[in-house]
């Protein structure tokens, strides 16, 4: 089945949303803060549900609310994107709502779960159409996302664990340019044999207090797949090609922990901290063949 690529548009949101929280400086509460960052997020998602209705669900029959399982398909792909896209904007949530001035435990948790709020309104829009449903296996994909940085945040206030995205250029974006796009912003949201899903580990976080271990060194573990030309998996395609899981093991870059010499570059850092950087990677796919890449993005 067809995945919506508007649910993956959110990570852009978030980093928009992100960027008047990272260019001010820390102040006491502020009440016109607070009701600024409500009322803007209760128009725009209000705005943004209108929209989709609109220009989207409107174009296919209507039905009463229902569920679909959509579990096994893309390899759960969409799945990963799901997790990631709620952790980075409850990420960035609770960075806005820390920015108004409230405590951190609450910005943790309202701001935390901004993202998961949000999906959850874009599932029962799923729901009410014929064509889709609500999936419980999104739910349970943006509930993880949700919960691994609001339980980050309370046991260590700090995220050591960063949920992040990277993209390569796939022959099948071309080859099926219905499916995955005509171009570069398209594939980016729909080719999931491009993309990449990642958690990376700051490992100094895990030492000693005073081991010497760079402080901005990640450890990273990534997820993806190839040979998908359609949702439905564990089948041959018509070349007999199969599709087919890689995993990945890599390193990366926290550059939030990078001792910047000028606001504007840990700005920059902060905004773009989703991405993963590029690095040698080692490759394991689905039939257990190792691969070295010396570059790997």
């Amino acid at each position: 089945m067809y995945k919506r690529p508007h649910k993956h548009i959110l990570i852009a949101l978030a980093i928009i949303m992100s960027i008047g929280t990272y260019s001010q400086k820390d102040e006491p509460c502020s009440p016109c803060r607070k009701n600024a960052v409500i009322g803007i997020g209760v128009l725009g998602t209000v705005s943004s549900y209108y929209l989709l209705d609109q220009l989207w669900y409107d174009q296919y029959q209507r039905s009463s609310l229902h569920s679909f399982n959509d579990n096994n398909e893309w390899l759960q792909m969409d799945k990963a994107g799901h997790a990631m896209t709620c952790y980075t904007i409850g990420r960035m949530g609770s960075d806005i709502f820390k920015w108004t001035g409230m405590s951190d435990k609450k910005s943790n948790w309202i701001g935390g779960s901004v993202g998961l709020v949000y999906m959850t309104g874009i599932e029962l829009l799923d729901g009410t159409s014929k064509k889709w449903g609500f999936s419980w296996g999104d739910m349970i994909a943006n509930s993880a996302g949700t919960l691994l940085f609001i339980s980050q945040e309370n046991f260590w206030r700090e995220q050591r664990i960063v949920l992040k995205f990277s993209y390569s250029n796939s022959m099948f974006g071309k080859q099926y340019p219905d499916q995955f796009g005509n171009n570069f912003q398209q594939r980016v949201l729909k080719d999931y044999n491009a993309q990449t899903y990642w958690a990376s580990i700051n490992i100094s976080r895990f030492l000693a207090s005073d081991a010497t271990f760079p402080r901005w060194l990640n450890v990273a573990f990534g997820y993806g797949a190839t040979e998908m030309k359609s949702a439905k998996t564990n089948i041959y395609n018509v070349d007999n090609s199969m599709n087919q899981r890689e995993f990945y093991l890599s390193f990366d870059a926290d550059l939030t922990r990078v001792r910047w010499k000028r606001k504007w570059m840990m700005t920059t850092a902060k905004i773009f901290s989703f991405i993963k950087l590029p690095s040698p990677t080692l490759e394991a796919n689905g039939n257990g063949n190792l691969k070295m890449h010396w570059m790997f993005f």
